[in-house]
């Protein structure tokens, strides 16, 4: 059942009582049904918290300018809302951004990190490649950069076989709110800046994954997020592109579970 913050903050939790929390942090342009083949798999263990981002799903949008540290403070105030101190974060994509800002904002309400195709540093010339799609966001909306996305996140063979999926995920792009998604685009892009060698480092046990042919968010990004991490894991799933947790939901819960089980 769909609960709602005060902040407009749309969320369900689900699984056992009195067992840990994990929180599920989406991506971009998607929403909390991104998880609806890997919610149900943590929750045979843990209470499972996924929730909408501003201006995303059923969440309203921010009257404050998008940062990661809003969003990280968002998650914060949801926590606040269900009565929960400390809690394990997945987040996927600009979610394992907003997971790492949270790690340093509020690092004493958190048990574990699982980071899934996530990005790092880009290097200077893919960065600015990067932003200039964001802008193109700006001046074009959102549905602007959809296409070129779809190929970049799905393998051909799934977009041929499964296009129910890819209509699932323009779906999901069309229920954003404008404002909202240009400053979260922006957000992504420039975002990765402040979280390349922090100081204090993050401390939390770790999870570090991504798709072998995730060209936004590559394996050698997840080897130097890991990098700054001590005792962090690196888990590199095959054949697969930036959305292949819907591609091959079972790759990626059996992992996080298995660390979740692990850490908790």
């Amino acid at each position: 059942m769909t609960e709602r913050t005060g902040d407009g903050t749309a969320f369900e939790i689900r699984g056992p009582a009195d067992t840990p929390v994990v929180a599920l942090i989406h991506g971009l342009g998607l929403s909390r049904a991104l998880w609806r083949d890997i919610a149900p798999v943590l929750a045979t263990r843990f209470q499972v918290l996924t929730y909408d981002l501003f201006g995303h799903g059923d969440s309203g949008p921010t009257l404050e300018p998008a940062s990661l540290t809003l969003f990280s403070d968002q998650l914060a105030r949801l926590l606040d809302h269900v009565v929960v101190d400390r809690a394990a974060i997945v987040g996927f994509s600009i979610g394992g951004m907003i997971n790492r800002r949270f790690a340093l904002d509020h690092r004493d309400r958190l048990t574990a990190l699982a980071i899934l195709n996530s990005p790092h540093d880009r290097g200077e010339e893919a960065q600015e490649m990067v932003e200039a799609r964001a802008a193109k966001v700006r001046e074009a909306g959102a549905m602007a950069t959809l296409d070129a996305a779809l190929d970049r996140w799905f393998t051909p063979e799934f977009r041929t076989n499964r296009p129910e999926e890819i209509d699932r995920v323009r779906a999901w792009r069309t229920r954003v709110d404008a404002e909202s998604y240009a400053q979260a685009a922006w957000v992504l892009a420039n975002g990765v800046r402040e979280l390349v060698g922090p100081s204090p480092p993050i401390s939390a046990p770790s999870l570090v994954m991504t798709s072998e042919n995730d060209s936004g968010s590559t394996p050698a990004m997840s080897h130097a997020i890991a990098a700054e991490i001590a005792g962090s894991e690196t888990r590199i799933v095959p054949g697969l592109k930036h959305l292949g947790l819907m591609e091959k939901p079972e790759a990626f819960s059996r992992p996080v579970l298995d660390f979740l089980e692990r850490t908790l």
